[in-house]
């Protein structure tokens, strides 16, 4: 008879541990509710950080025109106009049409999700890469020149040689 009423007992604690095996669809909502609120939280901060990281990439990139506009001032004896004359030429020898200096991906004039634009000057040249998507790809817009000061200015205008000076 005592062996009855332990076998009877373990039967209901195995039969309660049963039904008891997963979470309850409460408990559910639950854990996905705090994983959205999360989420919340964490995505702006890492889409600006993401923008940061574009930024940063875009003055190195501005310093590597530089970079390359003395190597070119040094082989062609003056500055290149515009981008593609730094770039790889499209077929042949590199020259002053296509110098062959930077590659192509910055030669086009995009990249990082900002926009790159090369003019020449009487006896220089100006440098201005803006965002692509204001506020989606930088919050910031940059410019240079010969001088090799690299000026920003924090809105959707372009920065000019009168934008506050990057430190």
């Amino acid at each position: 008879m005592v062996g009855m009423r332990i076998e009877a007992l373990t039967a209901r604690r195995r039969s309660a541990l049963w039904t008891r095996r997963g979470f309850s669809l409460m408990e559910l909502l639950i854990v996905i509710a705090i994983i959205l609120i999360i989420l919340a939280v964490a995505l702006p901060k890492m889409d600006k950080a993401r923008m940061n990281a574009s930024e940063m990439a875009v003055i190195r990139q501005i310093g590597t025109i530089h970079t390359v506009q003395a190597q070119y001032l040094s082989q062609f004896g003056k500055y290149a106009a515009t981008l593609t004359e730094l770039g790889p030429p499209t077929s042949g020898q590199a020259g002053p049409a296509a110098a062959d200096l930077m590659p192509q991906s910055l030669a086009g004039g995009q990249k990082d999700g900002f926009i790159f634009q090369m003019q020449g000057t009487p006896g220089g040249y100006t440098i201005n890469a803006n965002p692509m998507t204001f506020n989606a790809t930088g919050r910031r817009t940059f410019y240079s020149d010969q001088s090799l000061v690299i000026r920003q200015n924090w809105g959707p205008e372009p920065a000019t040689v009168s934008s506050k000076e990057l430190n």
